[in-house]
C-alpha cells in the first residue's frame, strides 16, 4: 500500500492532521527552519554574484536524518509548512535538505487545520512557488546585510552586544520622532462653556455647549472668556432649532493581523506577542471534549479582509437563525484595495461559526478563551447589519451666541448586539425632554473652563502597530517580533502600555540617522517592502533587489568606520570612592546604561547607580538636579537628596524661573516653558556659546 510523507512546521499540528489523513500518512514537523546562514560568518559570496551559503541548523541534524529516512520509504512527500513566504522558504529548504527526486516532492497549503481543508490540500498538491521562496530570500538577505555590517560598527561605536536590524531600525526612529516631538510640544491654552438650563415642567435639567456665532468660536483665553459672559449676563435663551435624524454605524470588517494586535492590546490588554501566541495555538489544534484537536481559527498571519464564500454562507445562515433576518448584513463591505495588500490569505475566522465561545470554554485556556471570543463575535459582527441611531440636534439661541445639544438613541443595534468596541460603549446624550423651537428656557449655570492642549500620545504596542501598517513598513508575520526586539534589546521601555526610548536607543537611533540615514527612513524601508512584493509577484528578479542594495550599504559603513565621531564610553574616573576598597569608582556602560564601578573588579565587584548632574539646583530643596532613570530605563530628572526630596520632572529643568509665577522652567526644543501648565509663560532658550 502507497505511504505518504507529510511535513509540517509545528509539532502541535501533527496529532491532529494524523488524525484527519489516516494509517497511510505519516505526519512528521520540522520545528520551523532546518537550514539558515551560518552564525560565524557573514553567509553570502559577495563576489560570486550575492550567492547565500545555507548549512544546516545547528542541533537539526538529528531530526533532518529522521526527516530523511521517513522520506526514502516515502511514496510522495507532501510539504504542508505555513502559507506564507517564509512557509514557503522552509519547504524548499526541507526540499534541497532531504535530497529525494523533485517528482516525490508536493507542496500543499490550508488555510485552517479542519478535515476539510487539509483533504482538499492534498488534492490541489502543487510545485514550489518559487517567487515566494525568493521574496522571502531577499528579505532575509537584506536583514543579514543590515545586522552584519552594521552590528559591529555599533559595537565598536557604543558597547558590545548591541545589534541594527533593518525593521527594527526604522521602528525605533518611529518610537524616536515621537518622543522628540512630545518632548518639544509647548501645550496652549483654550477655554470651554457648559450651560446648564431649566425647561418648562420638567424636572432634570438641559445640558448644552456653547458653539459661537454662524460659525465655531474658539476661545483662546481668560479675557475672550470673561467678554463672553458679560455678553451673556442678560441674554434671553430660546430654542431656536429642532432637528430630528439618523445615524448609521457600519458593521466592522473580520480581522486582519494588525487589527487583531491592536483589538487585542486596547481590550484585552495583551502585548503583541501574547496575542500571536494564542493565535497560533487556536490555529494549531485545540483538544475539545468529543471532538479530538481542532484548529478553531483560520491562519493568523494575513492583512486581507476577504471572507471565502462557505464560511460567508454560514455565518449569514447562523445570523437568521439565532438572531432574525432583520440582522442579517445585505451587502458586503470590504476595504479600498491597498497596493501594499498581499491578499494571500482570508481574515482571521472562526474555522466553524457554530463553534461559539461558551462553547468551548472549559476546553481553553482563560487567555485563549478570551481572544477566541473576540475573533468570533467581530467575524460575527462583520457579517451583520448596521446599528441605527435617532439622533436630534438642538440649537438655542443666546444674544448673538448659540449653545448646542446634540443627543442620539439606538434604534435598532444590529452588529452591537454581538460585538462593541471601547467608543461605543460611552453612554449616549439621551434627550428627556420634549423641545420645540421657541420654547424659552431659563438659565441655571453657567460653567466656563480653562483647558491645555495634550501633546501627541506617546505609543503603545497597538497604536505602534497601526503606523507600521500605514507607512507600509513590515509585514503581519514581522509587526510582534520586531516590537519584541527592540523591548528586549532595551532600546525602548514599556511602561503602563505606553512605550519609551530607553537611554541606548536614543545612542543608537542618533548613530542610525547620522550614518545610515536610508536604513532608518521611513519611506526607504516601505520601498523595499514593496520591492519584495514585486519579487513575490514574479515582476523583479531578487537578485536584482540585493545587487542594488549592498554597494551603497557598504559604502555609508566604510564611511561611517572613518566619520563617525566614538561615543564616549571609556571608563571615565569620578571622585566618588568606593567604600568597600577606597579606590576612585568609574563609570561603565551596561545593558541600563551608565553605573558606577570600582576599577578592582574582580576583586572588589562594588557598583551603584551613576547620576549625572545637570548643573541645575532643585527648585524644591536647592540641591543638585540629576539625570536618572526608571527601572525599564526611561530617563527623567530628580532631586540628588532623594528620597528626602521628592521633585522629578520628566522634562530637563531649567536654572531659570518664570517671571510670571515664579515656579521653575522646563526646556522644550528651543524653548523655556513655564513648568505650571495654568500659567503658559513659553520664552526662546538662551544660545549656548
Amino acid at each position: 500500500m502507497a505511504k505518504y510523507l507529510v511535513i509540517v512546521e509545528s509539532p502541535a499540528k501533527v496529532k491532529t492532521i494524523k488524525k484527519f489523513l489516516g494509517s497511510n500518512y505519516d505526519v512528521e514537523a520540522s520545528n520551523g527552519h532546518v537550514r539558515d546562514f551560518p552564525k560565524s560568518q557573514f553567509g553570502i559570496d559577495v563576489e560570486n554574484d550575492f550567492e547565500p551559503k545555507y548549512i544546516t541548523i545547528r542541533g537539526k541534524g538529528e531530526l533532518l536524518a529522521k526527516l530523511r529516512k521517513a522520506a526514502k520509504k516515502a511514496d510522495k512527500i507532501y510539504l504542508a509548512t505555513d502559507p506564507d513566504r517564509e512557509g514557503e522558504a522552509i519547504s524548499w529548504h526541507l526540499m534541497q535538505a532531504l535530497k529525494e527526486e523533485p517528482k516525490k516532492m508536493h507542496r500543499i497549503t490550508f488555510n485552517e487545520i479542519t478535515k476539510t481543508a487539509v483533504k482538499a490540500s492534498i488534492k490541489q498538491a502543487r510545485d514550489i512557488n518559487m517567487d515566494l521562496v525568493d521574496a522571502q530570500q531577499a528579505r532575509r538577505m537584506l536583514d543579514r546585510m543590515v545586522g552584519y555590517t552594521i552590528s559591529p560598527l555599533l559595537w565598536v561605536k557604543v558597547k558590545r552586544g548591541l545589534s541594527a536590524g533593518r525593521v527594527q531600525s526604522a521602528a525605533l526612529r518611529i518610537i524616536c520622532d515621537r518622543e522628540d516631538e512630545i518632548n518639544s510640544f509647548i501645550p496652549e491654552e483654550y477655554w470651554s462653556l457648559d450651560g446648564s438650563f431649566k425647561v418648562q415642567g420638567e424636572r432634570k435639567p438641559l445640558a448644552a455647549k456653547f458653539y459661537g456665532t454662524d460659525k465655531k468660536l474658539p476661545i483662546h483665553n481668560k479675557a475672550e472668556m470673561d467678554e463672553i459672559l458679560r455678553k451673556l449676563g442678560d441674554a434671553e435663551y430660546e430654542v431656536d432649532e429642532v432637528k430630528k435624524g439618523e445615524r448609521i454605524k457600519n458593521p466592522p470588517l473580520p480581522f486582519t493581523t494588525s487589527t487583531l494586535q491592536q483589538e487585542a492590546a486596547k481590550t484585552l490588554n495583551f502585548s503583541t506577542q501574547k496575542t500571536m501566541r494564542l493565535a497560533q495555538q487556536l490555529y494549531e489544534g485545540i483538544d475539545i471534549k468529543g471532538n479530538g484537536t481542532v484548529g478553531v481559527i483560520t491562519y493568523l498571519r494575513t492583512d486581507s479582509t476577504r471572507i471565502s464564500e462557505e464560511a460567508d454562507q454560514a455565518a449569514r445562515a447562523y445570523i437568521q437563525e439565532k438572531y432574525g433576518e432583520a440582522y442579517v448584513s445585505k451587502t458586503e463591505k470590504t476595504m479600498k484595495k491597498d497596493p501594499k495588500i498581499q491578499d494571500a490569505h482570508e481574515a482571521i475566522r472562526p474555522t466553524d461559526i457554530n463553534r461559539i465561545p461558551a462553547v468551548l470554554k472549559e476546553s481553553l485556556s482563560r487567555d485563549q478563551f478570551r481572544l477566541y471570543q473576540l475573533i468570533w463575535k467581530r467575524f460575527a459582527a462583520s457579517r451583520m447589519s448596521a446599528a441605527r441611531y435617532e439622533t436630534t440636534s438642538v440649537k438655542i439661541c443666546a444674544g448673538e451666541y448659540t449653545f448646542t445639544v446634540a443627543a442620539s438613541k439606538v434604534a435598532f443595534d444590529g452588529f452591537m448586539s454581538v460585538y462593541t468596541q471601547e467608543e461605543d460603549n460611552k453612554k449616549d446624550n439621551v434627550l428627556s425632554q420634549s423641545l420645540e423651537k421657541g420654547m424659552k428656557l431659563s438659565l441655571l449655570e453657567l460653567k466656563p473652563e480653562q483647558h491645555f492642549t495634550q501633546p501627541p500620545a506617546h505609543y503603545t504596542e497597538a497604536s505602534l502597530v497601526k503606523a507600521l501598517e500605514e507607512k507600509g513598513i513590515g509585514r503581519p508575520s514581522t509587526y510582534a517580533p520586531t516590537i519584541t526586539t527592540i523591548i528586549s534589546r532595551r532600546y525602548v521601555a514599556k511602561e503602563q502600555k505606553n512605550l519609551y526610548v530607553t537611554e541606548l536607543g536614543e545612542v543608537v537611533n542618533n548613530i542610525m540617522k547620522t550614518a545610515f540615514p536610508s536604513i532608518v527612513d521611513v519611506n526607504f524601508t516601505a520601498m523595499m517592502e514593496g520591492l519584495l512584493d514585486c519579487v513575490e509577484a514574479g515582476t523583479v528578479q531578487w537578485k536584482t533587489v540585493v545587487r542594488n542594495f549592498y554597494p551603497d550599504l557598504k559604502r555609508d559603513v566604510d564611511a561611517a568606520e572613518k566619520e563617525l565621531e566614538k561615543v564616549d564610553i571609556q571608563d571615565e574616573v569620578t571622585d566618588v570612592i568606593c567604600e568597600s576598597c577606597g579606590r576612585n569608582m568609574v563609570i561603565k556602560y551596561g545593558p541600563h546604561g551608565r553605573f558606577l564601578a570600582c576599577p578592582g573588579f574582580p576583586e572588589c565587584r562594588n557598583t551603584k547607580p551613576y547620576y549625572e548632574k545637570i548643573g541645575v539646583p532643585c527648585p524644591k530643596c536647592g540641591k543638585d538636579v540629576v539625570l536618572k532613570k526608571t527601572q525599564k530605563g526611561r530617563k527623567y530628572y530628580g532631586c540628588e537628596n532623594n528620597p528626602e526630596c521628592d521633585f522629578m520632572s520628566w522634562q530637563k529643568p531649567s536654572a531659570k524661573k518664570c517671571p510670571v509665577c515664579g515656579s521653575y522652567m522646563v526646556e522644550k526644543g528651543s524653548k523655556l516653558v513655564c513648568s505650571q501648565e495654568t500659567c503658559g509663560y513659553v520664552e526662546a532658550k538662551p544660545k549656548e556659546e
